[in-house]
């Protein structure tokens, strides 16, 4: 069943901290948050963006890293500082003119989950919060920052017949 989902998603979401990344924050002394994103989940996000799929990240957290990130991995839909997902996502939806069926989403806390129970495919890592991972569709045996993101869209780009890439570029995730 999971994976005859699969099919209809054009729209991959995600959240940041505790999705792609471990959900550690390291404090500077200058004041910023840093965080850790894992090489082969921005491999599978560019490549998702080359194959046409919309990928959208919407977080709680923000910071211009975070931004130039995934800026360089090709996503067009970045939106960080967000306190009500929902609007964010419906105003997606509109924007696209998709359905709930198109959409598959990773979250991993609370946070995420009234959003999450609007989607069509709810998604998370293993190490997510239990009343997450009980309205989940799929959870990933990959814990957040630990390449859960890569999972979920490598197993879209695969049900698809898109994954494969003739030509890959070295470059392509460290962006």
């Amino acid at each position: 069943m999971f994976l005859e989902q699969l099919k209809q998603i054009t729209t991959l979401i995600f959240d940041i901290d505790g999705v792609l990344t471990n959900g550690d924050i390291i404090a500077s002394d200058s004041g910023e948050f840093l965080r850790t994103f894992n090489i082969k989940d921005g491999y599978a996000i560019q490549l998702a963006v080359k194959r046409g799929y919309h990928v959208c990240i919407i977080s709680g957290g923000k910071g211009a890293a975070m931004q130039k990130r995934f800026e360089g991995l090709g996503v067009n839909n970045i939106f960080l500082g967000v306190s009500d997902k929902v609007a964010v996502y419906n105003s997606l939806l509109s924007q696209y003119n998709m359905t709930h069926y198109e959409v598959l989403y990773m979250g991993d806390d609370i946070p995420d989950l009234n959003l999450m129970k609007l989607v069509g495919v709810a998604t998370c890592p293993a190490d997510a919060v239990p009343e997450i991972k009980a309205i989940c569709h799929y959870i990933s045996p990959y814990t957040g920052g630990k390449t859960a993101v890569r999972d979920v869209i490598e197993k879209v780009l695969r049900v698809q017949e898109k994954w494969f890439d003739e030509n890959p570029s070295a470059a392509d995730s460290g962006k």
